[in-house]
């Protein structure tokens, strides 16, 4: 990805007033800005960082970047070009404006202005604000040389330079799925245990319901047991009733065939007392009348002494023969009492059997309901069994199988983070491209006339060395000899840059380098690098040395105009 910056303009920004100021970053390849203290040379710097990251390049608090004068509408434009894409940022104080424009849209804002910043940062520079300083920006003010920064910045400018932005970004991915896996192991460990001890719970609850039953069942079996004993028992008595009430039956003569007997000799009795009232009545006749009443003629005597004679004769004949009536009626009297006694006494033997059968009924009712209960019992164990603890077992099996995924899954995590890691794959790319980080920083500072063996090892640290193999430390050379190595890194990551089209850039803002530390010989040395990387770049110096002028296609003045800073005509 190569930035190729257009333009910038800026008004009511530190000292200038409220009329644009404009600078082209193509018109030229090498440009000097110069001006006197104070004329605002310097500003480009803090307007560009503003413009591209909100933030300023000398420390400098935002309430303090509005003109004190105007003391509102400082305002700040950027153009640059990212492949085909045009864009344009506005940043503005009183009123506060951020607003990303990609071929004339307005990109959504919708989100809040960090997340904004970050989406600028991420999806469209690329680039962070450290690595910015280090490829694009040198300055004397409040920049830091990468060789004194930590060794954990070190390695985020490098990975900046050689794209590795997407392991880092891949890597608090991974972090966060990492994290979420963990989580997941968590609650699912956690719903393991929780449906084990549901489990473990349910079965001691259905054991204890078991014991309960197979009580409950006991005692109703025994109750069942009782009741058929109480049965059979019953089922005997009514049985030995049955048999006395046979045995009587065998004995017992019809009451009825009796009663007709009775009926037959009590109806001749009264014929034969009928019949006797009636001799006695014709023998008195006969006694008591001489004449006849009908023809008043005299009975004879003889005849009256006959028929009385006859008369009494058969009366007494037929009171022989009651006589012998009354005692057979006598006899089936007491046979027909013989007879009732014995229905009563079968009677009385099979009456019991109807409140027994009645009983018997009523336990077998009981027996039939009881055996419901134990059914019902086992039923209601047999379905809780079967379906509840059936439930939760597969449910935990489900979740065995989620946990085994996800331990799957992390053992691949922990690959891929073993690969993101520092030491991993970031490091064997960073390893291919330290010897040709080490080359281009020597012959940066071979053409600085430093001959010294500059390296930086796989943890970002430099190994310095002499002609003569003595080791030094940065914080050993001069001021002049410092500046020396921190442009020549700089350099090295620009040409790194442009290698890896990562974050490569047509500006380069030098800010006083050569009214520092750096003798007239480094100076040329410096002259002559920058001229050969502005072959494909646009340089900008800033520099109090006017008579550098010659050196540079372009020359850009700022003075104080009315207490406000411009570009001179």
């Amino acid at each position: 990805m190569s930035i190729v910056f257009k333009k910038i303009r800026w008004k009511n920004f530190l000292s200038t007033g409220n009329q644009y100021t404009e600078i082209d970053f193509q018109q030229s390849k090498t440009t000097l800005i110069v001006g006197e203290n104070g004329a605002g040379k310097s500003t480009i710097l803090d307007v560009l960082t503003f413009a591209l990251f909100g933030k300023t390049f000398r420390n400098i608090n935002k309430p303090q970047l509005l003109n004190s004068i105007t003391k509102k509408d400082l305002l700040v434009e950027i153009e640059f070009v990212i492949s085909k894409n045009s864009y344009k940022i506005i940043r503005g104080i009183k009123p506060n404006i951020f607003e990303v424009y990609c071929n004339g849209s307005m990109l959504n804002q919708s989100a809040e202005m960090r997340d904004y910043q970050e989406i600028l940062e991420k999806y469209i520079l690329k680039i962070n604000y450290k690595s910015f300083c280090q490829v694009v920006v040198l300055g004397s003010a409040s920049f830091v040389p990468f060789m004194q920064l930590p060794a954990a910045q070190r390695r985020a400018i490098i990975e900046d330079l050689l794209d590795l932005q997407v392991f880092t970004t891949m890597n608090t991915l991974l972090k966060e799925k990492i994290q979420d896996n963990l989580n997941q192991i968590q609650t699912i460990t956690s719903e393991q245990r929780l449906v084990s001890e549901k489990i473990k719970l349910l079965k001691q609850h259905l054991q204890e319901i078991q014991k309960k039953t197979d009580q409950f069942v006991l005692e109703k079996k025994a109750a069942i047991t009782d009741l058929t004993t109480k049965i059979k028992n019953s089922q005997n008595e009514i049985k030995q009733n049955n048999e006395i009430a046979s045995q009587l039956q065998e004995k017992q003569i019809d009451p009825q065939l009796i009663e007709k007997r009775i009926d037959k000799l009590q109806n001749l009795k009264t014929q034969l007392d009928t019949k006797i009232s009636y001799l006695i009545k014709e023998s008195e006749f006969f006694e008591n009348h001489d004449n006849c009443p009908t023809c008043t003629q005299v009975i004879d005597n003889n005849l009256r002494c006959d028929t009385v004679s006859r008369k009494k004769l058969e009366i007494n004949e037929i009171l022989k023969g009651k006589q012998n009536l009354e005692i057979k009626l006598e006899d089936e009297i007491s046979k027909l009492k013989e007879a009732n006694k014995v229905v009563m006494a079968i009677s009385d033997a099979l009456k019991p059997n109807i409140a027994l059968s009645v009983q018997i009924s009523h336990w077998e009712d009981q027996i039939n309901s009881i055996k419901n209960e134990i059914k019902n019992a086992s039923k209601n164990i047999e379905e809780t069994s079967d379906i509840k603890v059936a439930d939760l077992e597969a449910e935990l099996i489900d979740l065995s199988n989620k946990f085994n995924e996800l331990q799957d899954d992390k053992t691949v995590l922990a690959a891929a983070s073993a690969m993101l890691k520092d030491g991993g794959i970031k490091t064997k790319i960073v390893n291919q491209y330290i010897p040709v980080i080490n080359k281009l920083i020597n012959k940066y500072l071979s053409d600085f006339d430093l001959f010294v063996e500059f390296n930086l090892d796989e943890q970002f640290n430099e190994v310095i060395k002499s002609r003569y193999r003595d080791e030094f430390s940065y914080a050993s050379f001069s001021e002049g000899e410092k500046q020396k190595i921190d442009l020549s890194i700089l350099f090295t990551w620009r040409a790194v840059a442009k290698l890896r089209n990562s974050l490569s850039t047509n500006l380069l803002i030098l800010d006083e380098v050569f009214d520092s530390s750096l003798d007239g010989n480094a100076a040329d040395d410096l002259l002559r690098i920058l001229q050969n990387i502005s072959k494909d770049s646009n340089i900008f110096i800033i520099s109090h040395r006017e008579q550098l002028h010659d050196k540079f296609e372009n020359v850009i003045r700022f003075e104080k105009h009315q207490n406000f800073s411009r570009i001179a005509a």
